[in-house]
């Protein structure tokens, strides 16, 4: 199949903003043709308004070089303006019919099996094989979020990110510990909060976002982050069962307790169970000199850039990022938790070879670099690297690496709930409420109650 490649330099897709000269919607064509016969490729994502990057991307000249190289297709650009559960009911309405459905979706990789499920996506199993850089330039790990329960591809991974330890190398060198930072098991970064706190009184050792009120971040940036590092899941894929009691599961309760009461190297309760925790520690803490780790996303790093909310000079010789380790060292020895989005067709798009056309441009090397550099996130192509401008961004070829020993949140459609609860179950282990062994017990009761006793099982 032919590739078709716009040799747009990075800084001319952040900043340029040339005139777009196609039509912005909420909706496709009922037609999908235009008058003059042209195919109406109709691209939906979500929107935060006028000023979202990806709009800003879309109007950098990208879509006006595409269709000067295609003219008989006209790509139709429709932002919705939606919180991202708005957007994901939004979509499902439009995708049930061919008269509202567009050509192009913008979709979370987290729900991509559930909507494949439903029937709302189309395989692309075809086109992949007929593109050459599925095999070799997209990073294997992230396909895994991309295909369905039925091993069909369903979306073409578009942006990622990864999470880790954020750690401050000057706290670290005062302490005694060791600069650059790879702990080898938990034991030891439990071990280097210990030491912290002990040499550094008045410097919060180790910030775990734990109150529910930072929703998903409490059951992604912990929870998950501890569990995939041992050998169980939240999900067992074989018997589409939630795992709610496993050896992994209470190990990963009892390293927050460790933290918070027993250790007690964690962030004040005040702190902690703050809705804005995330931000005390970037904006404040670390700047500031009061914190020495934080488990957090790979994105948290644009929070010192210079046009940052909190820019720290010279950031990269201050902080540093790295890998959370697996529970005992075991292979891979790291492990992360991902997101991100990726591009699909819909079942009752109108024109899906166009659509597809679409997203291999959108999708080459050059153009899909100048995205997530615009959008500060992570490529998933391996390639990215030799892009000037992606990875002298701070941080980027630490957090890239982190993609091979990826791991996604279950694509389930009950997620939601489940998460709800660990996040409720976190908070009251860090608090003290709840022992590891009685938050196993509760748990349990409550997923039960949640999704039905059928839909849990037991390690």
């Amino acid at each position: 199949m032919r590739k078709f490649s716009m040799k747009l330099p990075v800084a001319a897709a952040m900043t340029s903003l040339l005139i777009l000269t196609t039509a912005c919607s909420s909706g496709s064509s009922s037609t999908g043709t235009t008058s003059d016969g042209k195919k109406e490729v109709t691209v939906s994502f979500r929107s935060s308004g006028s000023e979202d990057t990806l709009t800003k991307f879309f109007k950098s000249g990208l879509v006006e070089q595409f269709e000067k190289d295609h003219p008989d297709i006209k790509i139709n650009i429709a932002p919705v303006l939606a919180s991202e559960g708005d957007y994901t009911s939004k979509m499902v309405l439009q995708m049930k019919s061919p008269d509202t459905a567009p050509d192009v979706i913008a979709e979370d990789t987290s729900i991509i099996k559930s909507d494949a499920a439903a029937g709302y996506l189309e395989p692309l199993d075809e086109q992949v094989k007929g593109w050459a850089d599925w095999n070799g330039k997209m990073i294997d790990n992230l396909k895994a979020g991309v295909t369905g329960e039925d091993g069909k591809i369903y979306g073409i991974p578009a942006t990622s990110d990864t999470r880790g330890i954020w750690y401050n190398k000057e706290l670290f060198q005062q302490a005694g510990l060791p600069v650059p930072f790879k702990p080898a098991s938990w034991d030891e970064v439990l071990e280097a909060a210990r030491t912290i706190k002990q040499k550094l009184p008045g410097v919060t050792p180790l910030n775990l976002i734990v109150g529910k009120a930072n929703g998903e971040g409490v059951t992604m940036q912990t929870l998950e982050m501890l569990l995939y590092g041992t050998t169980d899941t939240l999900y067992d894929d074989a018997t589409k069962k939630w795992v709610v009691d496993s050896p992994g599961l209470l190990d990963s309760f009892k390293f927050i307790d460790q933290v918070f009461n027993k250790d007690k190297t964690g962030p004040t309760m005040q702190v902690a169970l703050n809705g804005q925790a995330g931000s005390i520690a970037f904006q404040q803490q670390f700047p500031q000199g009061k914190l020495a780790m934080a488990v957090d996303g790979s994105w948290a790093g644009s929070t010192w850039a210079e046009n940052g909310a909190a820019p720290i000079p010279n950031v990269e010789e201050k902080i540093g990022f790295a890998p959370f380790p697996t529970q005992n060292g075991q292979e891979p020895g790291a492990t992360t938790m991902s997101g991100g989005w990726a591009w699909s067709v819909p079942a009752q798009a109108k024109n899906k070879e166009a659509a597809w056309t679409f997203i291999e441009f959108l999708m080459n090397k050059e153009n899909a670099t100048a995205r997530v550099v615009a959008e500060g996130s992570l490529s998933p192509r391996n390639d990215s690297t030799e892009v000037e401008g992606y990875t002298n961004r701070p941080y980027t070829k630490e957090a890239q690496e982190l993609l091979n020993v990826a791991h996604f949140r279950p694509a389930n459609d009950q997620y939601a709930s489940v998460s709800a609860q660990l996040q409720s179950i976190v908070e009251s282990i860090a608090s003290g409420k709840l022992t590891p062994e009685d938050a196993i017990k509760q748990f349990k009761d409550n997923v039960s109650r949640a999704v039905g006793a059928e839909h849990i099982e037991e390690k």
